[in-house]
């Protein structure tokens, strides 16, 4: 599956990578969403994969509403669960991802080869060929406190295990990258789709947070690359702002709803409180040695202030989806009267 948003020319690309896969997965599909861009987009696609339509390989599903990422897969994945077979494994994809030959055959063996396994993820590439970070720990008070400060050495100094996972072999993870990841169906069947509580950011580490207390395990998989451009649609890659001093205002009001559902209402003040302080140490390390900048803008310390601190009463709602759900139904952050503040 893969979300379009304003970005025909890479969802095109993406698909036409994707169809080189038939050659290893004769009942490989693509699902090709596209999350109300208002700009043509679907007339564009069409247009321009019209023979992959045609042959079946893709099936274009256009929405109503831009209801974020984790809503606009749901949807997908809702109507994929609604057949009599359904597929055995569904594969997110970022449309501004092109990929290695072999990339989603890699992701399906390593599903197979491991029963209790309920996701595999590529290992992202710039695009310039480097490694992009795609397997991570789960954000907890300590690593918190090291984001803020920016400062590996405290992590080490106090036994914090780094959030970013680096292994060029297969390995478990406790969440891995949403750019690209193959989920196993019967997993989603008995756990549950996204949580469309969130816009965006968040809701694929929820997603795993919720399968690994299930008992599922989570796998990089090195040996599925792909390159990602990263913030396509968004202006944010890897957690920094492409186009502005801060990240956006929805990335801190979904990383407050994680944290919530994930450790309760005061996990998530005391994970916030412990990223102020690794910011203000940061600072006093900065008057000590004047070439290291502050790890995270003013901006970003007003934002987090303003929306990152106090969990509000929705955030301690789970909303998640299930294989019966209904379709196109607004997701529960429009419902509930969450302001986000997003493009378009």
């Amino acid at each position: 599956m893969i979300v379009n948003y304003r970005t025909a020319h890479h969802s095109i690309q993406c698909v036409r990578t994707l169809a080189r896969e038939r050659q290893y997965l004769r009942d490989l599909e693509v699902v090709l969403v596209d999350n109300a861009s208002g700009d043509g987009s679907p007339d564009i696609m069409a247009g321009a994969l019209a023979d992959l339509i045609d042959a079946g390989f893709v099936r274009l599903l256009p929405l109503d509403l831009n209801g974020g990422f984790g809503w606009a897969n749901n949807q997908a994945i809702l109507e994929l669960l609604d057949r009599t077979n359904p597929p055995q494994f569904i594969m997110l994809l970022n449309p501004d991802c092109t990929i290695e030959e072999g990339a989603v055959a890699s992701l399906r063996e390593e599903l197979m080869a491991h029963d209790r396994c309920a996701v595999a993820g590529s290992q992202l590439l710039n695009p310039d060929g480097s490694v992009s970070g795609s397997a991570f720990r789960f954000p907890t008070i300590g690593r918190e406190l090291v984001r803020g400060a920016g400062i590996a050495a405290v992590g080490r100094v106090l036994g914090i295990a780094p959030t970013l996972i680096c292994s060029d072999r297969a390995c478990e993870a406790e969440w891995v990258t949403g750019a690209s990841c193959l989920f196993r169906t019967q997993a989603l069947i008995e756990n549950g789709l996204f949580d469309d509580g969130f816009f965006l950011y968040f809701e694929e580490v929820e997603l795993m947070f919720r399968l690994r207390q299930a008992g599922w395990a989570i796998r990089h998989v090195p040996a599925s690359r792909v390159f990602h451009i990263g913030g396509a649609s968004t202006g944010v890659r890897e957690g920094k702002s492409l186009s502005t001093p801060s990240l956006p205002l929805y990335w801190f009001q979904s990383r407050r709803r994680f944290l919530t559902l994930a450790y309760r209402p005061l996990g998530a003040w005391l994970a916030s409180i412990a990223w102020l302080a690794g910011v203000a140490l940061s600072r006093i390390a900065a008057l000590f040695q004047p070439s290291r900048s502050g790890a995270s803008s003013i901006a970003d310390v007003r934002h987090m202030l303003d929306y990152g601190l106090y969990p509000d009463e929705a955030d301690q709602m789970a909303a998640i989806i299930w294989k019966d759900g209904p379709k196109g139904q607004p997701p529960y952050w429009m419902r509930a009267g969450k302001q986000v503040n997003h493009a378009g």
